[in-house]
């Protein structure tokens, strides 16, 4: 059943309220499609929406209940998204990757704040510090510590035009031009190389670094179903150029 309770949080002018689904989110999906909710009002396990569409929606087939009842239906149903499980704002990220690079290159501040613009910048949707930052959660998960898989990580996207295969080339070229100075020879090449692995996420047998960086990068894959979807909708919105076919085979 598809839900809504009264619209009054203040934001941008306007009062909203949540519109929710009890029973499952492709329901829930396809009502505010239906409706012309827009996807970016969609939030873990809600759509916001503005409170003078509320006689529409409920004429539409939503019903209304106290804000109360909705979040007990919501939980009960299993949907609801906890406060530790959503997608972190932009700018929590990006003051948990500033920290974090002291642990990795306290002494290279400014290649930190390059890096952070690139991960900021205005076109990205999904691949921003917040993808970055849930990566590096994902390494400490799997106890992938090695410096040269950090180093990978936060190149591994740096370079971000929606091309896919030539964006990782172009990152790991970068990686290239900017480590030499800060690890050896080696430690460059092998970084290089597991960024280029984050192309197909296939690394070879017995590429332990690969297979960390691989599992870390997609480990939006194992979250729950509502920021799940949220992916999905942040990276049909960032590759928009490419039609569904192909937006299918990135997101999954």
């Amino acid at each position: 059943m598809i839900l809504l309770d009264e619209a009054r949080w203040p934001a941008h002018g306007r009062l909203w309220g949540h519109l929710v689904s009890d029973t499952d989110l492709n329901e829930l999906h396809r009502f505010a499609a239906r409706v012309g909710v827009p996807a970016r009002g969609f939030d873990h396990d809600h759509y916001d929406y503005p409170a003078e569409r509320r006689a529409s929606l409920m004429a539409s087939g939503a019903t209304f209940v106290d804000s109360r009842d909705l979040l007990r239906r919501l939980q009960a149903s299993g949907l609801r998204v906890r406060p530790h499980e959503r997608t972190p704002q932009r700018s929590v990220a990006m003051e948990r990757l500033r920290a974090r690079w002291l642990q990795l290159a306290p002494d290279a501040l400014a290649l930190r704040e390059d890096l952070l613009t690139r991960w900021s910048e205005p076109h990205r949707r999904y691949h921003d510090a917040r993808h970055l930052a849930h990566l590096l959660d994902a390494l400490d998960l799997l106890g992938a510590d090695e410096p040269v898989i950090r180093w990978a990580a936060w190149f591994h996207d740096a370079v971000h035009t929606g091309r896919a295969g030539e964006d990782e080339h172009a990152s790991a070229a970068l990686a290239r031009a900017t480590l030499a100075s800060l690890l050896s020879p080696a430690e460059v090449d092998e970084v290089a190389r597991l960024v280029e692995v984050t192309i197909d996420h296939a690394p070879a047998p017995g590429d332990v670094r690969g297979a960390y960086l691989s599992d870390a990068d997609l480990a939006i894959l194992g979250t729950a179903r509502g920021r799940y979807d949220v992916y999905a909708r942040d990276v049909r919105e960032e590759y928009a150029h490419l039609d569904e076919r192909h937006i299918d085979t990135i997101s999954k």
